[in-house]
């Protein structure tokens, strides 16, 4: 028995960089969006707009001291932080024993309330499929259902170390094993959108860019280099730089509070995300 199948796709993408300041004292920020369908894409106008704005709002930045405080990861960049539970629920890492997560399957992972919903066969969604690249099905469904993580995300061989069905993640390129992969994940909302979260925490850190995460993949401690803007009473008082944000993910996911301003801009999305009382290490 074997398969053969395919499914045709468009793509689309737009983006900008702009760089403001001078000399040593400038900062560059860019912006970019990507849709199957062209009339989804914002006008080349907006991406220029908020490309400059990202520039100018990051000039001028200060080094600050080390603390511990709430951390707001905003929503362009907020599925940097799921992006190691993919990892983690994987299923040759768990078969490998070698997960931060390999307990705790049918168990509290998030804070209840909170879902991660894949959905391969959303309308123009960028990661949709109708099958994986084994030729599986695939199926809408609850990564983390109201908090509890409910699957691994096994291909045919992990599927079967594990004594288990595949799941239809199977990915591969045209040359070597096969892995896995998710299609077109979206964090569920909050009641809050950035200025609320950032009212709620009073005084933290918005996360603006993340770069050189580092990660304990047995024990989920995590750290990432960022920089991004400090808000005292719920407003921001200007740009910081130079910062170090650290945990451990099992925690942090526990305490994570989404946002309620979700957008669409590419397969994987999130709101913004709140987690209080994170390890910032700066000068």
């Amino acid at each position: 028995d074997g398969f053969s199948g395919m499914h045709a796709a468009t793509g689309h993408s737009l983006s900008c960089s702009a760089i403001a300041g001078e000399g040593a004292g400038m900062e560059r920020g860019g912006e970019g969006r990507s849709a199957r369908h062209f009339a989804d894409l914002p006008g080349a106008g907006d991406i220029g707009r908020e490309a400059g704005r990202s520039a100018v709002v990051r000039l001028n930045a200060r080094k600050i001291a080390s603390t511990t405080a709430p951390v707001i990861f905003e929503n362009r960049l907020a599925m940097s932080l799921i992006g190691p539970l993919l990892g983690a629920i994987s299923g040759p890492s768990i078969a490998r024993g070698s997960s931060f997560l390999k307990d705790k399957l049918n168990q509290q992972v998030f804070a209840r309330g909170v879902s991660l919903i894949e959905d391969p066969h959303r309308v123009r969604g960028l990661g949709s499929s109708p099958f994986d690249d084994e030729g599986v099905d695939t199926v809408r469904r609850a990564l983390i259902d109201d908090g509890v993580l409910t699957t691994w995300l096994l291909n045919t061989s992990s599927a079967k170390q594990l004594g288990l069905e595949t799941t239809g993640h199977a990915s591969r390129g045209l040359a070597g094993p096969s892995g896995v992969s998710t299609s077109n994940l979206t964090l569920s909302t909050g009641t809050r959108d950035q200025a609320g979260l950032m009212a709620d925490a009073g005084t933290g850190l918005l996360v603006t860019s993340m770069f050189g995460p580092s990660l304990n993949g047995n024990t989920g401690d995590w750290s990432v280099g960022c920089s991004g803007l400090w808000f005292e009473n719920g407003e921001i008082t200007g740009p910081v730089t130079e910062i170090t944000v650290a945990g451990n993910l099992i925690d942090i996911y526990a305490r994570l509070i989404p946002g309620s301003d979700l957008e669409m801009r590419g397969a994987n999305n999130a709101p913004s995300i709140l987690v209080d009382g994170l390890a910032i290490a700066g000068k």
